[in-house]
């Protein structure tokens, strides 16, 4: 029997299946939601993983037995899901493991106007109502069950996506799309297709929850090797790299050379800019010191927050801000129920790079001010007492500030500066540095990661 407290992490639910769940769990977990949330109608899709098929029939089922009107979408992307909830305001699930292995599955749950669903805001219910149900209660039912219908959205999706980003009157464009075989193989046709004068190069487009090729997580170098390669071979003047539920999007420019996430922040930041002069942007605090910078210059005012796509998303929405952007490539829109869309993301890019003749490096190598180290583990058993003797370490040194806002940062009056956090899930500190050259970035991080191992 499946032990939901497994699979049901903060913000999703997400497990291997048949292992850990399986469509006796999802069926549990589809009379719970609507028990739970009291909603009334439902939004169901699915990505191309195989066992996404049963897993979503069973959910499905089980809600409208439960009382609910549920419309299964089929395959979706997960930002077009979040469209959908939005839209018609309508509660959502979307099962997906995103960018994890072939075994994983899993569902992102929303209330109406694609709200995010966590444990603190109805998920641990969830969680504990189907629980009951596994465990022998019976499964909330009604006299008149509900209905399923099912309905293909994604022709409305990219008419929509089009209202935000007008791509018809960019140059001619190469463009190298490499879905990994997620759902990205699925949208960007309709999407990019033949609606904009640009020449869409596919890679791996067929739908494959096996992932034949290489795991759909761009954010893993190893991922990006192919579309680098193919750029250099074609003479693309982009490539773009969706996750499985491409619901984040990596861009590597005419080099083959990867896009920092903080430079396309600071790009769309200053494209939403100029539609909603004044606005705030939300960018977390490992993004480049030049996003908040960038902002400022473009009028706008830098809100900065802690890592996670949870955080920023409440952010977003207490402040109103017009956009926000994660550099693991996860990007926000006030005009997209300020949800995440990878795909609107990169339509800014194109915009961008189709209205200028310059190269994409060259339209990007202004938002590139500083030295960065990327993200670097160490393993770590007492996080907290390493956090405190770093801490310590720079504390009273003369022109050094230090907050906690999210881990440790540690900031230098000559703009240099590094985060140390712990992961939430594994006995792991995560390093961060930036720095105005090449030669104090590597000294700082080397000195920090001295003080996290010796």
């Amino acid at each position: 029997m499946a032990r939901l407290n497994e699979i049901v992490k903060a913000y999703d639910i997400r497990g291997k299946a048949p292992e850990q769940w399986d469509e006796t769990a999802a069926a549990a977990l589809g009379a719970a939601f609507i028990s739970v949330t009291g909603q009334s109608r439902l939004v169901v899709a699915r990505d191309m993983r195989e066992t996404g098929v049963g897993l979503s029939a069973a959910f499905i089922r089980a809600a409208a037995e439960a009382g609910a009107e549920v419309i299964d979408a089929g395959l979706c992307s997960t930002d077009e899901i979040y469209f959908i909830s939005g839209k018609y305001d309508v509660a959502g699930a979307m099962f997906t493991a995103s960018h994890n292995p072939a075994d994983y599955n899993g569902i992102k749950l929303c209330l109406p106007g694609a709200k995010p669903m966590s444990l603190d805001t109805g998920l641990a219910d969830i969680r504990d109502a189907a629980q009951a149900i596994l465990d022998g209660r019976p499964a909330p039912r009604v006299d008149v069950p509900g209905t399923v219908t099912s309905v293909d959205y994604l022709a409305e999706y990219a008419d929509y996506l089009h209202q935000l980003v007008d791509l018809s009157a960019i140059r001619p464009l190469s463009v190298v799309v490499d879905a990994g075989n997620g759902m990205a193989g699925h949208t960007v046709p309709a999407v990019l297709g033949e609606r904009i004068p640009a020449k869409i190069i596919p890679l791996y487009f067929e739908l494959d929850g096996t992932f034949p090729n290489h795991e759909a997580n761009p954010l893993e170098p190893s991922n990006l090797v192919d579309l680098q390669e193919e750029v250099r071979r074609t003479g693309a003047d982009i490539g773009l790299a969706f996750d499985g539920d491409a619901d984040r999007c990596f861009v590597v420019d005419e080099r083959g050379e990867p896009v920092s996430p903080s430079a396309i922040t600071a790009l769309v930041a200053e494209a939403e800019l100029a539609k909603h002069p004044g606005s705030k942007v939300i960018h977390n605090l490992i993004t480049s010191r030049a996003v908040a910078e960038i902002i400022t210059e473009a009028g706008g005012e830098p809100v900065r927050s802690r890592v996670g796509h949870s955080f920023i998303k409440a952010d977003m929405a207490d402040t109103g801000a017009v956009f926000g952007g994660e550099h693991s490539a996860h990007y926000y829109f006030r005009d997209f129920w300020f949800a995440d869309t990878g795909m609107l993301a990169a339509m800014h890019v194109l915009a961008a790079l189709g209205g200028t003749d310059r190269p994409l490096s060259e339209l990007v190598a202004r938002y590139d001010r500083y030295q960065a180290s990327g993200e670097i583990n160490s393993t770590v058993a007492d996080q907290a007492s390493v956090i405190d003797a770093v801490e310590e370490h720079y504390r009273d040194q003369p022109d050094v500030e230090t907050d906690r806002m999210d881990g440790l940062t540690v900031s230098f009056s000559d703009g240099s500066w590094f985060n140390l956090r712990p992961s939430n899930t594994e006995p792991l500190l995560r390093l961060n540095a930036e720095a105005t050259t090449s030669e104090r970035m590597s000294q700082l991080r080397d000195e920090v990661l001295d003080h996290i191992r010796r």
